[in-house]
């Protein structure tokens, strides 16, 4: 089932806000040698993917001092509006170091924090068809969705933020979370296939799928990389397989890209599955490039849609 997203729509109303930091990421792996930094954090992958499908997409997320002007203007070449863009004077943005092994496995460690988002910094004209919680440091809390949950009519998540614990290094652990009051509020919900183990606490990926839709979620995604997705609505699975790229240089933003394609489409009435297909498509051309620097436009994301879209089962 479709969550309306026609009903007494502003005229100036956005498809979509993603809300959560902006990031640095250093970027290095047996094929990315010397490491490479690059613009990063969900908000930017999430953005741009669904601002390549031509929806009117917008962020809300805070940077320090250091964010570079040239990160600014590809944001902004990229049509993502930058009207909840805070740059803090006298602050860091937040920055991660990426190291992956020749299986693609990661190491990943947090470098440097920028601050919380808060309540207040959500403005209360807000109006968005899908607002999408993206933290990737804990920069959210439980106050700020509940806000945002008044905004939209549909009120995505990736929780991925909220499962990562720090060491004193900075090395990203895993950690339990499972906020029912979070839950409860959100339409969609996706993660990888291990972050939903996180939440839940059950390793096979459709019960956990299951558990997750019971606290009200309409639609849930897990992601698993080259295996594809599983796509739970209306009380019923549907495996996307992954479209096959043509060479596979970073995966870092894949599955932030997927969502972002699929609530561009999702927010125009497309049915879930297609909107997942597109997803994998659109996560396809990130992995081609290092960091941020590769996106498909619309027609050939479209194109690679379409191939996978009659193979789904």
């Amino acid at each position: 089932m479709l969550i309306d997203v026609s009903t007494m729509i502003p005229p100036n109303e956005l498809d979509l806000v993603t809300v959560g930091h902006f990031a640095i990421d250093t970027i290095s792996s047996p094929k990315i040698i010397p490491a490479r930094t690059t613009l990063g954090g969900s908000a930017t992958y999430v953005s741009a993917a669904a601002a390549k499908l031509g929806a009117k997409v917008s962020a809300i997320s805070k940077v320090g001092d250091d964010f570079p002007n040239k990160y600014i203007k590809w944001l902004e070449d990229s049509h993502v509006d930058l009207a909840g863009l805070k740059q803090l004077q006298g602050f860091a943005t937040t920055r991660f170091a990426l190291k992956y092994q020749k299986d693609w496995k990661r190491n990943l460690q947090l470098k440097a924090l920028a601050p919380s988002i808060q309540v207040n910094d959500i403005p209360n004209s807000l109006r968005a068809k899908a607002i999408h919680v993206a933290p990737i440091a804990n920069e959210l809390s439980i106050n700020v969705v509940q806000q945002l949950r008044k905004l939209t009519r549909i009120l995505s998540l990736d929780p991925q933020g909220f499962v990562r614990d720090f060491n004193t290094q900075g090395n990203v652990r895993p950690k339990r979370w499972m906020e029912r009051s979070v839950l409860e509020l959100i339409d969609i919900y996706k993660s990888s296939q291990d972050e939903m183990k996180t939440v839940t606490g059950i390793a096979d990926a459709k019960q956990a799928a299951r558990k997750i839709q019971d606290y009200g979620a309409k639609i849930v995604i897990a992601t698993r990389g080259l295996y594809g997705s599983i796509v739970l609505f209306e009380s019923a699975f549907c495996n996307v397989p992954a479209c096959r790229p043509q060479v596979v240089l970073d995966p870092t933003g894949a599955g932030d890209a997927y969502i972002g394609a699929f609530l561009a489409e999702y927010t125009r009435k497309e049915e879930p599955l297609w909107c997942a297909c597109v997803g994998s498509a659109a996560a396809s051309f990130v992995v081609e490039g290092v960091g941020s620097e590769r996106f498909g436009d619309r027609e050939e994301t479209y194109a690679r849609a379409r191939k996978i879209y009659l193979k789904r089962v």
